[in-house]
């Protein structure tokens, strides 16, 4: 057992003022009133917030690793480890548009990071089943049409949580219901889709909208397009990249102000140069710059992200007037509500998981817990040697 003390204590909804954190093993047993914290090792924060660890749902590299090169655990590690730097505690290593045997690599390879490194909440594959019209910085000779044989491989994955996204216009209704009935995530992005093609997937099972605004159809006047439906269709997850350069900050308070805020999740879309790797880097063949805090291919185009999620957090308060309650829970509860781990991730409560985050008062990132064990703990570095 250890108590945590000293810090103020966000729990997923309220703050909490003079109270203490008891973590027994891999689970947070209390919260509890300082005048009543129990006898046992105590670890005085000395100041700061300690909120529910980060859960970024899309997240292609970090610390100068991509995933679609490197679809090993050992890489998977690597991109969990550097992104933990940050407050991420969760995540899901983020297959960009690539060949079969890739994405058959990167299922294996996350199958087997689980069993290692804890971060690792399942995988993202985004794409290759999407609209050429608005593949953005994904390779148009991988886009393809979905088959049987894909269905039945990313169904059958057992890697745990399985996002999927995938142009609505492409996939049949029939499809996107088979995906969803056997528990995939389908994610509806990368489409120049309409309002009511969009709706469709959605009645059909699809859970949530990828990277809101970027590389789909925007609102006209007779027609909403996929912006419109994600922001309409009320009970769908919303992800959104709040850095500043992939959505006007006048956007997302749009979009903020238009939809519950229980179901938008801030995400990065980070690739190799977030979390502290190289200003360049290759891309199928492409090369990636990181140029005035975003990066783009040689043709302009954007390409994923340098951000963090801690980043997220700041920007979504101090540039989107978000208050701060609402942008941690965008980081860390709603996103575990989207991949059903709601009952053990994203709040601080008896019997969660004790993944958490301890952030000085510039929403800075201190320290990080997985499970119970800290990046700062000595007696837990031959755990953190596997993350």
């Amino acid at each position: 057992m250890i108590v945590l003390t000293g810090a103020r204590i966000f729990d997923g909804e309220t703050f909490r003022e003079d109270h203490a954190l008891v973590i027994e093993g891999e689970r947070i047993a209390a919260i509890v009133p300082c005048a009543e914290e129990p006898r046992g090792p105590v670890r005085d924060l000395g100041g700061g917030l300690l909120a529910p660890g980060f859960i970024d749902v899309q997240v292609n590299g970090g610390g100068g690793v991509l995933f679609n090169d490197d679809p090993t655990p050992e890489g998977i590690a690597a991109i969990a480890a550097a992104h933990r730097a940050y407050g991420t505690v969760g995540l899901l290593p983020t297959l960009v548009t690539d060949a079969r045997e890739v994405m058959e690599a990167a299922i294996a390879a996350t199958r087997e990071a689980r069993r290692r490194t804890p971060a690792v909440l399942g995988v993202h594959l985004e794409g290759p089943f999407l609209d050429p019209r608005r593949k953005g910085a994904h390779e148009l000779k991988y886009i393809r049409e979905i088959t049987p044989g894909d269905i039945e491989m990313i169904a059958a994955a057992d890697c745990g949580a399985v996002m999927l996204t995938l142009a609505p216009n492409r996939v049949g209704a029939e499809d996107v219901a088979e995906l969803a009935r056997r528990g995939v995530l389908v994610s509806l992005g990368h489409s120049e889709a309409g309002y009511a093609e969009a709706r469709a997937a959605v009645e059909a099972g699809a859970r949530a909208f990828t990277h809101l605004f970027n590389a789909m159809s925007a609102p006209v006047g007779r027609e909403p397009g996929m912006v419109g439906a994600a922001l309409d269709l009320a009970d769908t997850f919303v992800g959104i990249i709040a850095d500043g350069h992939h959505v006007h900050a006048a956007n997302l308070r749009i979009a903020f102000g238009a939809k519950r805020r229980d179901r938008f999740m801030l995400i990065t879309d980070a690739m190799p140069p977030a979390a502290g790797g190289p200003d360049h880097f290759d891309l199928q063949g492409r090369r990636v710059t990181r140029a005035d805090g975003y990066l783009r291919l040689d043709d302009g185009t954007l390409a994923g992200s340098v951000l963090t999620m801690d980043q997220a957090v700041r920007y979504a308060v101090t540039v989107a007037g978000l208050d701060l309650g609402t942008a941690l829970a965008m980081a860390s509860r709603v996103p575990a509500a989207f991949l059903r781990r709601d009952h053990e991730l994203g709040r601080i409560a008896a019997g969660y998981l004790a993944s958490l985050v301890h952030l000085d008062d510039d929403l800075r990132v201190r320290d990080t817990w997985i499970e119970g064990r800290s990046t700062s703990d000595g007696s837990s570095r031959e755990h953190l040697a596997s993350v």
